[in-house]
């Protein structure tokens, strides 16, 4: 039985959009399917989602955005190899828990979207993620350097999260996860000694 309307429901339907992209594409996911999947009356994603879905797309990978951002802020807190790896860790949990049949949605979004407004969104979300790694790194590493170990991390990510929901297998996210620790820990070690 749907749940009543409440201030929670736009959260609920963003986060219920957010997993539908992460399981089924963007072309799969529906309004209707996102309102019985939150458990939301359909009235009320129309309601607070007048848009239709690409208004309800865009709050589902703001809402990703927003999740992840936080997880991100707290991880790099941690230090730099310590918040990466943190960081890797969590992303690789969720892979691990889903046996390795999710995707990002935000990756989802800006490759099968052709809306120039969701493909901003998607551009943001990324682009937020990879400040924040920066950031984090900025205060180890000069900035310039800073920016390139974000973006290298962040494309690693994605792109090893793609490659083992099509194997289904977490070996190639294992691999950029050393890769990344020891490539992160040289640039350190290279400036500590010059």
């Amino acid at each position: 039985m749907p749940r009543p309307v409440s201030e929670e429901t736009p959260r609920q339907l963003a986060a219920g959009a957010a997993d539908m992209l992460r399981h089924s594409g963007l072309a799969a996911t529906t309004i209707r399917d996102v309102a019985k999947r939150s458990g939301a009356p359909l009235g009320s994603t129309y309601h607070y989602f007048p848009g239709g879905k690409d208004q309800l797309v865009t709050a589902a990978v703001r809402h990703t955005g927003d999740t992840i951002a936080e997880g991100l802020r707290f991880a790099m807190s941690q230090g730099p190899v310590a918040g990466v790896r943190l960081f890797l860790q969590g992303w690789r949990a969720a892979l691990v828990a889903s046996d390795c049949q999710v995707g990002c949605p935000v990756l989802v979004v800006a490759v099968e979207s052709t809306s120039d407004e969701l493909l901003r969104t998607a551009a943001d979300v990324f682009g937020t993620w990879r400040s924040v790694i920066a950031d984090g790194l900025r205060e180890h590493l000069p900035a310039e350097l800073a920016e390139q170990q974000a973006t290298v991390i962040l494309a690693a990510v994605e792109g090893a999260t793609a490659m083992c929901r099509a194997q289904r297998d977490i070996a190639p996210f294992d691999h950029i996860v050393d890769y990344i620790a020891a490539a992160l820990e040289d640039s350190l070690s290279r400036l500590a000694g010059s």
